[in-house]
């Protein structure tokens, strides 16, 4: 399916706009098979969305919170995406403990991306899968200033990845490790939503919609069978 693209004013109204669209296809989904599977994303953007879903009157025993990728630090450290997303929208909902799903991110990196993957078939096992790949209802995403997506970073090892569901990826310029969906969990998805602001962004968001296909890791969502939907501000937008 293409690429929609919906651009709004500002960050307020991404916000607005995307917690929207979280709704919509968590009632949709819930109707059609009684559970709504969503994988979140880290960074700042996504914050004003969380707090906005955190206000919807939804069936939260119904929903299961999965992370995208996360940092390699314990949950508690300023820099986790799961304390990040707790802050601002799970400590505020009436969801089940056992339905959000956070990566143990306080263990050895290939470890943590080990047991994240038990635990994605595990659940998967109940639930829709196409091809032997999870699909989830909706994966969000972002896209950093270098055009990566979750923690699908520029020459790291994990963009090729074929087999695995997560992978532990050494990014060399951060030092660091970070555990990431692989593109074929993100690409059978029913939906993937990209919610990026920001005009640090504007010229490489340009060159990914406009430029050589496979420049950049966002370029590499494309979803086999889902729906694959761009919400941007004006600012980040304005080269388009």
């Amino acid at each position: 399916m293409p690429r929609e693209t919906l651009i709004v004013s500002d960050l307020a109204a991404l916000s607005r706009a995307g917690a929207d669209e979280f709704s919509r296809c968590a009632r949709e989904a819930i109707a059609a098979h009684g559970s709504f599977s969503v994988a979140l994303s880290g960074g700042s953007t996504p914050q004003g969305a969380h707090a906005l879903i955190a206000q919807e009157q939804l069936p939260w025993d119904k929903i299961h919170i999965f992370f995208g990728d996360d940092r390699h630090v314990p949950p508690t450290d300023k820099e986790s995406n799961y304390r990040a997303a707790n802050e601002s929208l799970i400590s505020k909902i009436p969801i089940p403990p056992q339905n959000v799903h956070r990566i143990h991110t306080e263990l050895n990196a290939t470890v943590a991306a080990d047991q994240y993957e038990a635990e994605l078939k595990k659940f998967f096992q109940g639930h829709s899968t196409t091809d032997g790949w999870p699909r989830f209802d909706l994966i969000m995403l972002g896209m950093g200033p270098d055009g990566h997506t979750a923690s699908l970073f520029p020459g790291t090892a994990a963009l090729n990845e074929k087999s695995r569901w997560v992978a532990a990826n050494w990014v060399e310029k951060l030092n660091t490790w970070r555990i990431t969906f692989t593109f074929p969990v993100i690409n059978y998805a029913a939906e993937v939503l990209f919610l990026v602001a920001g005009e640090e962004k504007a010229e490489v968001l340009k060159d990914v919609f406009e430029g050589k296909p496979g420049k950049y890791p966002c370029q590499n969502v494309q979803p086999i069978n889902g729906r694959l939907l761009w919400i941007v501000d004006k600012i980040v937008a304005k080269l388009l």
